[in-house]
């Protein structure tokens, strides 16, 4: 099937309309409460003759969370993060059927709690689930508490960066396509890439005053033959990785069910797709909390600086260190790695990887 442009896409489809402050609410799930609002249509061959209504939800989240410092964390293609000075985060995403797109403006009240705008989908619970992955706002946060009171580097660390979490990638399934996409590439060049992608291929949604592109469904994507900026074996590598989200290989609970060996051996067989890329789709997109893949190339330079360690570790030291950090080992790399780039901290290859090499330079699409 031929691509279907931008500017045919947004002749067809209308804008959201205002909320309406009258609609009736309703409460479903634990901490979530959720009003109706009113919505214009979506006609068009990809869509139902009319959306759902867009929904409010206020989602419960236990412990210390920033969304400001959200806007700080700087892995992967950042579509919809909020900048420094904004109170909004908006994300548009194939949801986790992969048959789907829903937009979110996402906001924080000042008692903590989350306010989330979510239109485009029917099914509103499993999209706030897929929200509260993607904001690792889903689990009681006890064991990363504790962990940072058993390990005073760690401890110093989570209350110099207050209520960061990890933000994940929307699914395995966008963190793979961005795995093809931004290889070889500046992230700002492949960023750049992945919006046009998706303003050709996905849907738009007008969010707070501003449109975000989500990206292509898997059933889309693997119809695609050629795009501008991409050569053909990356194409069908993106193709390859659509058909595996079809079949759902890519699902996040599916691939922690795998564990960690298994998982990273699957998503290495993937055309396109390394370790490090692997590695990438695995910690920071299924939400899992207690994996310590050992493949994050900048980890060991950051170890030995903030435990003042004479020798850069290798994998047998780095699994000592990360023993008080379960059961939430993934949230403790991510916070050194989020760490030491806010450092600026130079960084070197760990023995596992034979030579050594220098940093990587800024602007990496990692």
């Amino acid at each position: 099937m031929p691509r279907t442009s931008y500017q045919a896409t947004l002749s067809r489809r209308g804008l959201i309309a205002a909320p309406d402050p009258t609609a009736p609410g309703r409460t479903v799930g634990s901490g979530c409460y959720i009003s109706t609002m009113t919505t214009n249509g979506w006609p068009g061959e990809q869509a139902p003759a009319q959306d759902p209504e867009p929904q409010q939800v206020r989602i419960t989240v236990d412990g210390p969370f920033s969304l400001a410092a959200a806007a700080a964390f700087g892995f992967g293609p950042n579509t919809g993060r909020p900048r420094p000075d904004e109170q909004q985060m908006r994300l548009a995403f194939v949801t986790d059927d992969m048959e789907h797109q829903a937009g979110v403006v996402v906001s924080q009240q000042p008692d903590g709690r989350l306010l989330a705008e979510i239109s485009g989908v029917w099914n509103t619970s499993a999209a706030v689930s897929q929200l509260q992955r993607i904001l690792s706002v889903d689990r009681p946060v006890g064991g990363w508490l504790e962990a940072g009171r058993k390990d005073p580097v760690l401890g110093a660390l989570q209350a110099r960066h207050g209520g960061l979490r990890p933000v994940l990638f929307h699914s395995p399934y966008e963190a793979a396509a961005w795995g093809i996409i931004a290889q070889r590439r500046h992230r700002v060049q492949a960023a750049a890439l992945r919006v046009r992608l998706s303003a050709e291929l996905g849907r738009p949604f007008e969010l707070a005053g501003r449109t975000e592109y989500a990206f292509p469904l898997p059933q889309r994507l693997r119809e695609l033959d050629s795009f501008p900026g991409m050569e053909p074996a990356r194409v069908a590598r993106l193709r390859g990785v659509a058909e595996r989200a079809l079949r759902h290989q890519l699902d996040p609970a599916r691939l922690i069910a795998l564990g960690t060996e298994q998982a990273l051996a699957e998503l290495q067989a993937i055309p396109g797709i390394g370790p490090v890329y692997a590695g990438l789709i695995f910690l920071r997109a299924t939400g899992v909390t207690d994996a310590l893949t050992l493949g994050e190339p900048r980890l060991p330079s950051y170890l030995r600086h903030y435990y003042s360690l004479p020798e850069i570790p290798d994998d047998e030291a780095i699994r000592r260190l990360a023993e008080p950090w379960r059961p939430f080992r993934t949230w403790a790399g991510v916070l050194l790695r989020v760490a030491g780039d806010a450092d600026e901290l130079p960084w070197q290859a760990g023995p596992r990887e034979g030579a050594r090499r220098p940093r990587r330079a800024p602007g990496s699409s990692r």
